[in-house]
């Protein structure tokens, strides 16, 4: 069962389906999730630190992600470019992270800054930690490559940027056949991947995969 905290960041979450993060209100979001204002604030302290909570749990699952992929029961060069196909699909239905790894924040999305210097901590240890403020893209990607340990860090930061590269400007969507459009369109519209990511499988893995079979085939059994 979800802790009060969880539900509050998933009330939150779900609101900015609908609004923009300047118009979700504190007292909508401890209604819809059947929580106290007070426990709110007890959580949180403010509606800017609940951005920061927000921010901070969507890095945090995505790097639990990253190692959930990378111990795979397969080649470590495999796991890295899965690392990249994850990336990818992630962040293609997550804005947050998107954001996160892109620095491309919008006005609809919390982009929260780090707690005042001087204010006083949090009572909770998680918003303590969120507090701290959201990391940096290229310390998103340092910590999504120290996942791999330090023989594949280089690699798996390798797949990680190439994956950004895809996330920044994916490839232009091939338009599909009315007919398959209207299949499509018969599916849950939450779950249907966007045209535009579908091409992570052939553009992006051949790519990675021919850079990590040379790099780690090489005799010193390490990428550079």
């Amino acid at each position: 069962m979800p802790t009060a905290r969880e539900s509050l960041l998933d009330t939150a979450l779900a609101a900015l389906g609908t609004l923009p993060w300047s118009a979700v209100r504190m007292v909508d979001v401890a209604a819809r999730a059947r929580v106290s204002r007070q426990t709110l604030y007890n959580e949180f302290g403010s509606k800017e630190g609940l951005a920061r909570a927000l921010v901070r749990r969507e890095a945090d699952a995505y790097l639990l992600g990253v190692r959930r992929v990378l111990a795979a029961p397969a080649p470590p060069e495999r796991n890295l470019v899965a690392v990249a196909e994850w990336t990818v699909a992630r962040a293609a239905e997550r804005p947050i992270l998107r954001a996160l790894l892109t620095d491309a924040w919008n006005d609809a999305l919390p982009r929260p800054r780090p707690a005042r210097a001087g204010a006083r901590l949090a009572p909770v240890p998680a918003q303590r930690r969120a507090d701290a403020g959201p990391p940096a893209p290229g310390e998103l990607v340092a910590e999504t490559a120290a996942c791999a340990g330090e023989r594949w860090a280089a690699g798996c930061e390798l797949a990680v940027r190439l994956a950004l590269s895809h996330v920044v400007a994916p490839p232009i969507a091939v338009p599909v056949p009315d007919a398959r459009r209207a299949d499509a369109q018969s599916a849950d519209a939450q779950c249907a991947e966007p045209e535009s990511w579908r091409p992570i499988t052939p553009a992006i893995t051949s790519v990675i995969e021919t850079i990590l079979s040379v790099d780690t085939t090489s005799p010193r059994k390490t990428i550079p």
